[in-house]
């Protein structure tokens, strides 16, 4: 039950965000707006755990980790996904993101030594066939280079969110447990972005309307603190790559906000691609053999 309820949690929160984040595009600078994010959510986070007596602070063999959470997930994910969404709907960026689970076996392999079964190849396939499908009116037939860039920007930044799944991964190995990682990740991403807005010289824009404020509380105290909380339980609990598959289920959430925010328009190849995309991940996750699914029943999200 506490798998399902971290499980739905994080679908419904994450596959709201992305409309949030294409509020949050116009006169405030893209570095700008992730660290109003981030600084907001490392403030609300770090005070509820010095009320609560909860903040613990790594040891200096675990910094390296945590500083490597926090660029990945809080700070050079963001920066991609927040510049893809001035390129193409945001609904569109959530179907990339989907693929994290593919990026997350992939990356488990190389860090961890996990098995890349046959299905995950299978899932890759159908995954990539279903991108094409989704953008290939803009990509194949007009050639718009904006597509490209969004499209681009959101696959760099699932990366990096996966490269971030694997620090957490190792963080909770460690001993650090999610909320801890995510206080000091989350400070650490705010001062990494605060650094990059000084060393740019990127000017700092004040909120401009209720509109982007209510959308960058929305995403630092539901979205951040915490989505991110719950999605990193859930990766200590059922690992990374069972985790990831929350991911399939955003595009459903996210596309139908973004047709009924952004003026989305369906088309019998992007509904077809949709149901691709999300085929290829759910790939992942096909019915095991009676004997392994004996093994694993109690540890998948249901």
């Amino acid at each position: 039950m506490t798998n399902l309820l971290l499980f739905s949690s994080t679908v419904l929160i994450w596959g709201t965000t992305w409309i949030a984040i294409a509020l949050q595009i116009g006169p405030v600078p893209v570095l700008v707006s992730v660290f109003y994010r981030f600084a907001t959510a490392a403030l609300i986070l770090v005070a509820a755990l010095v009320v609560t007596r909860r903040l613990k602070v790594p040891t200096r063999a675990q910094q390296p980790f945590v500083l490597a959470q926090a660029l990945c997930l809080f700070c050079c994910n963001f920066l991609c996904f927040y510049h893809a969404a001035s390129y193409v709907p945001s609904g569109l960026i959530s179907v990339v993101f989907s693929l994290a689970t593919i990026y997350n076996a992939v990356n488990a392999r190389l860090f961890f030594g996990d098995r890349i079964s046959p299905r995950t190849l299978l899932a890759a396939a159908l995954g990539a066939t279903g991108l094409v499908l989704l953008f290939g009116v803009d990509i194949l037939f007009s050639l718009n280079p904006d597509s490209w860039k969004g499209i681009g920007l959101s696959a760099l930044g699932t990366l990096f969110f996966s490269l971030g799944n694997m620090a957490s991964r190792r963080n909770s190995a460690s001993g650090i447990a999610p909320i801890t990682a995510n206080a000091w990740g989350m400070s650490y991403g705010a001062l990494a972005l605060l650094a990059l807005i000084f060393l740019t010289g990127t000017p700092i824009v004040a909120p401009p309307t209720l509109t982007y404020f209510g959308a960058m509380l929305y995403l630092a105290a539901i979205g951040s603190v915490v989505g991110f909380t719950t999605y990193l339980m859930l990766v200590s609990r059922i690992g990374s790559q069972k985790a990831a598959y929350a991911t399939v289920l955003f595009p459903v959430v996210a596309l139908t906000l973004s047709t009924l925010y952004e003026d989305y328009h369906w088309t019998l190849l992007s509904g077809l691609g949709l149901l691709m995309t999300l085929a290829g991940n759910a790939v992942m996750f096909a019915k095991l053999p009676a004997r392994k699914a004996v093994l694993v029943a109690e540890k998948l999200p249901a």
